[in-house]
């Protein structure tokens, strides 16, 4: 699973980042998202669902949310 290091970045880098990183990856590969910025908690599954992958969990960790994201086909 390739992670991304997403913290102490804001609106809109995270989003951004993790664009990039997918573009990356092969269908059905696992993207570990962490990330600081509270806003990220809805703008990336947005961006998921609009571009076709799959947010399989979220966690908040203090200040710190993780997401798990399944790239699919965009």
């Amino acid at each position: 699973m390739k992670q991304l290091d997403a913290r102490r970045l804001l609106c809109p880098m995270p989003v951004i980042k993790v664009q990039d990183a997918i573009k990356e990856m092969q269908l059905n590969d696992e993207l570990q998202v962490t990330c600081t910025d509270p806003g990220a908690l809805n703008d990336i599954p947005a961006w998921c669902r609009i571009n076709g992958h799959q947010v399989l969990s979220t966690k908040e960790i203090g200040d710190e949310v993780i997401l798990i994201i399944k790239v699919g086909k965009s």
